[in-house]
């Protein structure tokens, strides 16, 4: 049975999610999704295709608030861990956010974190099928690169598709990449609807 491991740009995934089904004046959880439930409705869209596997494992990658600065942002995502990482094959990788002066919190790192693990595990055989869960176009070349060194393995990718005649989600120039269109029923199925900003 296929080993499928889901990388999830969680930052990425969350924004993106609230765009499509939240809207301006939606509360802060709307976009929020469980990783796991996620993993597993991808094996199920493979299964509907006549593509068999296995869930071997949820990675979500995030930025991680800094308890100093932002104690609440913090031992939120805290919360949110602990929840996502009550089935083991849930693995959560943070980075400590950055604080630029004067401007807003930023993500630093955890994009190229997720892309170097992608093409490493790709390379160990530590999977069969890599799904990944961005519309960031900066992990294209991550893409790239496990489709040209690691050709056994398969390599996929995961969108929010509202509207299936506008899609944003990551393509290898030259190279068919089988995409998973998450719809509006989809995104219900996986919703976290969880306010863990409340103790």
């Amino acid at each position: 049975m296929r080993r499928i491991v889901l990388f999830v740009d969680y930052q990425n995934a969350y924004m993106q999610a609230r765009r499509c089904f939240g809207g301006p004046h939606a509360p802060s959880r709307s976009g929020q999704f469980d990783p796991l439930a996620l993993g597993d409705l991808v094996v199920e869209h493979r299964r509907a295709l006549g593509l068999p596997g296995r869930l071997h494992q949820v990675r979500v990658y995030r930025g991680l608030a800094d308890a100093r600065r932002d104690f609440h942002t913090n031992m939120a995502a805290r919360r949110q861990q602990v929840s996502w990482t009550r089935d083991p094959r849930v693995v959560v990788i943070t980075r400590p956010l950055r604080y630029p002066a004067g401007g807003r919190p930023q993500e630093k790192g955890i994009d190229v974190r997720l892309a170097v693990d992608f093409v490493a595990m790709a390379l160990r055989d530590e999977y069969d099928v890599g799904v990944l869960m961005s519309h960031d176009t900066d992990l294209v070349p991550a893409l790239e690169a496990v489709v040209d060194l690691a050709p056994a393995v398969g390599v996929e990718v995961a969108a929010w598709a509202p509207d299936a005649r506008r899609i944003n989600r990551l393509r290898v120039p030259g190279r068919r990449i089988w995409c998973h269109h998450l719809s509006t029923g989809d995104y219900a199925a996986v919703a976290d609807a969880h306010d863990y900003a409340r103790p």
